[in-house]
Formats: structure tokens, C-alpha cells, sequence
């Protein structure tokens, strides 16, 4: 098996397990989205924790990348917040498609954190998503109640989009990524914690049971899609993290009866469809 193949196979099954995740954060109830963001990353940061304790370097780092670190945990906490108050708002795939504005908010602050060139066709691809997002938003201010989550989903993606921004600047600067997990994790659960602590809402076991099951989902899609950059490309296989739309929307349907309305297939057809054009632009440029 071709290494482009695994990255492919690596890469569809985060997205499947993302969507699990998200689905998992629905049926857990009706639960306060602090909350459910804590046992999130309370799994996540056992996990990167056991991965750090075996590795040579155990938790050594780099002290000139802190305030990197400090930057990709905040936006990365204020993302994943924003994802779950959608997530238990909104159909499936609707936040799903929200959060998956990320790669596009990644090249405008790339432009401002990294100095990095924005050709033509990415401007191009960024003002086609955004259009895209309004299909599935669709503001109105008579109905502020339906339009509040999507916006909050909205601004998830951009949070997201500048994490992950900073985790690029990191893995330059020679920053190990089961590090940067592990210092998001814990510094989303500092942060979440006396939230806990002075308003925590009591749970049913199965509400528990789903939420840990949401961190183990989380755990796994960070881990493959780590498998699936280190064997191939982003600019090669990343448009296929967008099947986490087919995946969510399936799992939405199944499970809670959701059935996306037409603007809002229009919306998905829009971003993935320049999620694609964007991929194929890369490789041209990559290839001359």
C-alpha cells in the first residue's frame, strides 16, 4: 500500500471518528458545553500524557514557543467550546460543515501570523467557503435563535482556523506534536475547571459513559490524523477530511432524525466543492 493511500485511508478515519465524537457530545444530553469540553480533553490529556512518558524527551520543550503554545491552547479551547454550543444546536452536519471553514481561516492568518503569500485562487476559495457558510447560517434577525448557534459554529471554525495555524508555526520551529495535545489538553482543562468546581451539573452514568466516549472518539481522530500527515502531504489527501460531512450527516439522520434543508446542502456543496478546487490548485503549484 502506497504511502498517498494510507495517508487517504488514516485521514477518512479521523473524520469518521470526529463525527463520532460530535454525535457522542449530542447524545450526552443536556449538559452545560464547558462541561462536556472538559471530559473531552480530560481524555485527550491522559493520552498525550501516556504518549509523552514513553517517549525519550517525556515533557521537555522548547521555552521560546510558550507564548505559541499559550496562543494555539487558547484559540484551540475557544474553537472546541464553540464546536460543542453548536454541536448540541444545531443538525450534525451543519456544525460540522461550520468547523470545517478552519483550513480556510488558516490561510488568511497565515498571511498575518506567518508572513505567508496568499496567491489569487486561495482568496478566491476563502470568499467562495464564506458565501458558502451564509447558505447554511443563513442570518436573519427575526429567527436569532436559529441564527445564533450557527454563528457561534461559525466563529468555532475560525478559532480553529488559527489554532491550527499556530500548530504549523510550532511543528516549524521543531515543536513536537504529542506536546502541543498535551498542552492544549491540559490548559483547556485548567481553564474549564473551576467551571466545574462552582456550577458543575450532575450527571446520569450514560451521560458520563457517552462523554468519555466523546474524549476516546477525540483521541482517536487526533491520532490518526497525525498517522495520516506524516505519511503523506496536506496539500494530497486533506480534502478527504470533508467525508466527515457525509459521515455526520449519517450519523444525524440515524440517530437523531436530522434532515439538513436544501440551503444548507447548497452550502455544503459550495465549500467542499472549492474545498476540492483549492486541493487540485495545490498540487499544480506543488507539481511545478
Amino acid at each position: 500500500m502506497s504511502k498517498k493511500l494510507q495517508g487517504i485511508i488514516f485521514i477518512i478515519l479521523s473524520a469518521f471518528c470526529f463525527a463520532c465524537m460530535s454525535a457522542f457530545v449530542r447524545l450526552a444530553g443536556d449538559l452545560p458545553s464547558i462541561q462536556k469540553s472538559f471530559f473531552r480533553n480530560f481524555v485527550a490529556l491522559i493520552f498525550s500524557t501516556s504518549v509523552l512518558l514513553r517517549s525519550k524527551e517525556k515533557f521537555r520543550f522548547n521555552t521560546k514557543n510558550l507564548p505559541d503554545l499559550f496562543c494555539r491552547a487558547f484559540f484551540g479551547t475557544i474553537g472546541l467550546l464553540c464546536n460543542f454550543y453548536a454541536v448540541d444546536r444545531l443538525v450534525l452536519a451543519d456544525a460540522s460543515i461550520l468547523n470545517k471553514l478552519s483550513p480556510f481561516f488558516a490561510v488568511v492568518f497565515s498571511f498575518f501570523l506567518l508572513k505567508e503569500k496568499i496567491r489569487p485562487y486561495q482568496l478566491a476559495a476563502v470568499a467562495i467557503a464564506f458565501i458558502g457558510s451564509l447558505f447554511v447560517i443563513k442570518p436573519s434577525g427575526s429567527a436569532l435563535s436559529q441564527t445564533l448557534p450557527s454563528l457561534v459554529g461559525f466563529a468555532g471554525g475560525m478559532g480553529a482556523g488559527i489554532a491550527y495555524t499556530f500548530v504549523r508555526k510550532l511543528s516549524g520551529q521543531g515543536e513536537r506534536g504529542p506536546f502541543i495535545v498535551f498542552f492544549f489538553s491540559a490548559f483547556s482543562c485548567v481553564v474549564t475547571l473551576p467551571y466545574m468546581v462552582f456550577f458543575y451539573h450532575p450527571m446520569e452514568l450514560w451521560q458520563l459513559g457517552f462523554l468519555l466516549m466523546a474524549g476516546l472518539a477525540a483521541a482517536g481522530g487526533q491520532f490518526t490524523i497525525t498517522a495520516a500527515y506524516s505519511c503523506a502531504p496536506a496539500r494530497e489527501i486533506s480534502v478527504f477530511d470533508y467525508t466527515q460531512i457525509i459521515f455526520s450527516s449519517s450519523l444525524g439522520f440515524f440517530l437523531f432524525g436530522q434532515v439538513p434543508d436544501g440551503w444548507s446542502i447548497l452550502g455544503y456543496a459550495v465549500i467542499c466543492g472549492v474545498s476540492v478546487w483549492m486541493a487540485m490548485m495545490n498540487l499544480k503549484k506543488a507539481h511545478a
